[in-house]
């Protein structure tokens, strides 16, 4: 069986992102095209589907790395602020961001609250996101036929 953990992060999120395109469920608030993603970056997001592609980066981290919250995850998406002349520190993403993620995760029935733990996948989103990286293993050994010894 193939499952998340079977395929590259960087197409699987990418084919996520995708689905969840299609669900109406995911809509980027109305601040998203203004927004930083932190306080260590000058400038917003140039992309402009990033919204859905956080969601999925952040739907495959809850996936992996089992019950986990905002300040955690706020953690993981930081990265070094540049203070001027004074040496650089770490920084941390942007929750707001995370938490409307995963508002619209939970809403989709995607990830649920645990007790004090933080979320976790549900049944649906274990499926939705195994049955892509499925498609995507596929798609990769038509591309790639040398990947079937492994």
């Amino acid at each position: 069986m193939t499952t998340a953990y079977d395929v590259p992060a960087a197409e699987l999120i990418a084919k996520v992102a995708e689905k969840l395109k299609g669900n109406d469920k995911f809509v980027p608030p109305e601040w998203a095209e203004f927004v930083k993603t932190g306080v260590h970056k000058e400038f917003p997001p140039t992309q402009d589907d990033w919204w859905y592609i956080r969601c999925a980066a952040i739907f495959r981290m809850i996936y992996t790395d089992g019950p986990v919250g905002v300040e955690r995850l706020s953690s993981i998406y930081g990265g070094k602020q540049d203070r001027g002349s004074k040496p650089y520190h770490r920084a941390k993403g942007s929750g707001s961001i995370i938490r409307k993620a995963l508002q619209q995760l939970e809403a989709a029935g995607y990830v649920s609250k645990t007790d004090k733990e933080g979320r976790v996948v549900t049944g649906a989103g274990r499926a939705l996101l195994d049955n892509t990286a499925y498609e995507l293993k596929g798609e990769l050994l038509e591309k790639y036929p040398g990947l079937k010894k492994y």
